[in-house]
């Protein structure tokens, strides 16, 4: 007898048990042939809402980041690359990001989910833009319809409010970060730009090989190609973390975040920006769990430059 069978005659007979001439329904009449399982929240209605951190309490306030702590990223859109120098003289590659309008979008807890995460949403976009689960889920939440979402796991330490608000004084200048973007696509590409093969011959000894992958095996023994053999193939449009990239600027009131070298993606894409996990940042320094605006604090702040020391490179290298 198949296993759904004997399923649907076990709950058949515990529908003909009764105990004083009642029935006894030992789960909810409505999810009788339900492939749910039957777990009973009884906490549901007062779990705050989807998202609401699973009634617990969740306070924007300023705390102190411990060793373990892990703060939330932001979702930055790249706006492309130029060059600055600093106050020695030296020419800086920067990357410029920005951190639009980054919302606390819904809190996980370990009491409803499993596990402590923030999810955060960037950009703006019209109701008719969204699918109708996307649209509940934001009315839900009662924040802003966005245009980008990204979850990031934190410690319990770290949680927000549905509703904070993320700026880029979220980072310090002279920090390390993580950043995770789509890679530019390329399309189909030959070993020679794929992987950097040196090609064949130019002139003699070839005959239309002079870009072709040569080889890729043997013949009857082993009788096929070996995994990861490097040959041609889509390029590009997978996704890349670039670590310990240095903050060298940040200018709270446009809200840019001026990065040192490259990062992954086109102009326009969205990237995601957290603090480095291998070179730490100073946890006294950092604010935690996100910088909070102060009142009265003036909107048309100054740019942030990292401290670059007292010592000229050009000079200390004579």
């Amino acid at each position: 007898m198949a296993a759904a069978s004997r399923g649907l005659l076990a709950r058949l007979r515990g529908l003909s048990l009764s105990a004083g001439g009642s029935p006894r329904l030992p789960f909810p009449p409505s999810r009788l042939f339900s492939a749910e399982a039957f777990v009973s929240h009884s906490d549901d209605d007062d779990a705050g809402g989807e998202g609401g951190g699973g009634g617990r309490i969740i306070e924007a306030r300023a705390g102190v980041m411990g060793p373990t702590s892990r703060r939330t990223g932001v979702i930055g859109v790249k706006c492309g690359m130029s060059a600055m120098w600093d106050k020695w003289g030296a020419k800086v590659p920067i990357t410029v990001l920005w951190v639009d309008d980054n919302v606390v979008t819904q809190v996980k807890t370990a009491e409803k989910e499993g596990f402590f995460a923030l999810q955060l949403g960037a950009g703006q976009k019209k109701e008719k833009h969204l699918t109708k689960p996307e649209v509940g889920h934001f009315r839900a939440q009662g924040v802003p319809l966005k245009r980008k979402l990204r979850e990031f796991p934190v410690t319990e330490d770290a949680l927000l409010p549905v509703g904070t608000t993320i700026t880029v004084r979220h980072f310090l200048p002279g920090q390390f970060v993580d950043v995770t973007g789509i890679t530019k696509g390329k399309g189909f590409a030959g070993v020679m730009k794929k992987h950097g093969f040196s090609g064949g011959p130019a002139s003699h000894g070839a005959s239309l090989s002079h870009r072709s992958g040569g080889s890729t095996g043997q013949r009857d023994a082993p009788g096929r190609v070996f995994k990861n053999r490097k040959m041609p193939g889509r390029m590009g449009g997978v996704q890349r973390t670039v670590k310990n990239v240095w903050v060298y600027q940040i200018d709270p009131a446009r809200n840019l975040l001026y990065l040192k070298g490259q990062v992954p993606g086109p102009q326009g894409s969205f990237v995601f920006v957290k603090d480095s996990i291998y070179k730490k940042p100073d946890t006294a320094l950092l604010p935690f769990p996100t910088y909070f605006t102060q009142e009265g604090e003036p909107e048309d702040l100054e740019p942030l430059i990292a401290d670059l020391g007292d010592v000229d490179p050009f000079m200390a290298a004579d």
